[in-house]
């Protein structure tokens, strides 16, 4: 089915938020507003999202502050670059879409991170919330990267160290060397042409990763590295499902707080995937999706 879209810009504190509509937000159907990764890691790998307004419902897309096509602030550095920032550009977006009434939301990675610091402010109008592929806490990702990095080959192991010591992780080597760990664990198919899109914009102006996040997803040194929702997971009151894949850097150890202490929650394991399965098991990650945002309209 063919569907209507549209793009536009939010202001946000005189900056510009580009957002994506596909479907129409007057749909009987409450619409499903997509939380990119990373931080910094923009929309494009989320695109296949849209295939979910084929049922009548809109979905929204949006490049965080700092990347994509928003508005870059490259000389912005980690006072600015906070988690509060991210979230009150949600809510700003929301009123902007004048969805706040009803919406359903999906957060990939650091996106379900960002999703949970939304939920558990009880906002009226979240009917659903979708956490994919995130951790509760950045110690429980640390700890569990550097157990899968530790299965890395020797070499590849040595030659992340060397870099990482000398401060010398914008090297080809270093990025080499990272692809050997992403392809084990975040995505284990060919990447499509939206995954390599959103790694490309990713490259050519790293500030809002490089700054929250670090170098690597499994070199953490920003300003997240100390997040932690484990204690607040309690007061999200909206319908959870739990989404992450069998080879996943988001192991069942850095999921199992939000199974634990969301009060509505259920969790599904996708097999055959890693960081992605909205990519890598399409054809059953998106209908598991749809069927459960359905039950929430």
């Amino acid at each position: 089915m063919a569907e209507t879209v549209r793009e536009g810009y939010a202001d946000f504190r005189g900056w510009k938020t580009w957002y994506r509509i596909t479907g129409d937000l007057e749909a009987d159907k409450a619409p499903l507003v997509a939380l990119h990764g990373g931080p910094g890691v923009p929309h494009n790998y989320l695109l296949n999202l849209a295939a979910l307004a084929d049922a009548g419902r809109a979905v929204i897309h949006y490049d965080q502050i700092g990347c994509g096509r928003s508005t870059h602030l490259p000389d912005k550095g980690p006072d600015f670059w906070q988690v509060p920032l991210l979230v009150d550009e949600l809510d700003n977006l929301l009123q902007h879409l004048g969805v706040t009434d009803r919406y359903h939301l999906l957060g990939q990675s650091w996106g379900g991170m960002l999703g949970a610091e939304h939920a558990v402010l009880r906002p009226k109008g979240l009917k659903s919330l979708v956490i994919a592929d995130s951790p509760a806490s950045m110690a429980l990702w640390l700890q569990e990267a550097n157990t899968l990095r530790a299965l890395l080959p020797p070499e590849v192991q040595a030659t992340l160290l060397k870099h990482e010591a000398a401060g010398t992780t914008d090297t080809a080597e270093y990025e080499a060397a990272v692809r050997v760990f992403y392809d084990r664990h975040v995505c284990r198919i060919p990447w499509p042409p939206e995954l390599q899109a959103s790694f490309d914009a990713l490259s050519e102006d790293p500030t809002v990763y490089h700054t929250m996040n670090g170098p690597s997803e499994f070199h953490c040194i920003g300003t997240i590295k100390d997040w932690s929702i484990i204690d607040r997971l309690d007061r999200i009151a909206a319908p959870t499902l739990l989404i992450s894949g069998r080879h996943d850097e988001a192991t069942p150890a850095v999921v199992q707080p939000y199974a634990d202490r969301i009060p509505d929650v259920r969790w599904r394991i996708f097999e055959h995937s890693s960081h992605m399965p909205h990519i890598e098991e399409a054809d059953v990650c998106l209908p598991a999706i749809a069927d459960f945002i359905a039950g929430y309209d």
